[in-house]
């Protein structure tokens, strides 16, 4: 029996796209406050402020940034060396932090298996719908 609630909750796990493990970016993670990201990571080093974005499922960890340099600043913010830029979401005008899935960093891989391999199995690349300032990230199906 423990077995199978083990396996179910692995599985439950993998199916919510849950991206908040020890192998995993902060930015990215799932959560439902801004309290919830950048565990470990002294608030004060982060540049700009922390935010949950709820337009993604299950939330998305980022915070608000100025220049691609931003996304990385903080001691232990970035974990994995997935590649991150500062671009714009959809209408909200503000420029935030994002894993980065655009051309000179997929290389030769294709962008969704490059966002599951690199990112989380439920994520996907796609454009931050940011007008002009428009980048390719991985966010949440």
């Amino acid at each position: 029996m423990r077995i199978l609630a083990s396996a179910l909750t692995a599985a439950l796990v993998v199916a919510t796209g849950a991206c908040d493990d020890d192998d995993g970016e902060n930015t990215g993670q799932t959560c439902a406050a801004p309290e919830d990201c950048y565990p470990g990571v002294d608030p004060a080093g982060i540049l700009g402020e922390v935010r949950c974005l709820d337009r993604v499922p299950g939330g998305y960890c980022t915070h608000l940034c100025e220049t691609d340099a931003d996304c990385c600043a903080a001691e232990g913010e970035c974990e994995t060396g997935i590649p991150q830029l500062c671009a714009p979401f959809e209408s909200t005008g503000l420029r935030q932090c994002f894993l980065s899935c655009e051309p000179d960093v997929i290389g030769d891989l294709e962008e969704g298996d490059y966002c599951h391999e690199n990112a989380n199995e439920a994520f996907l690349c796609r454009s931050t719908g940011g007008g002009s300032e428009n980048r390719k990230v991985c966010v949440p199906e």
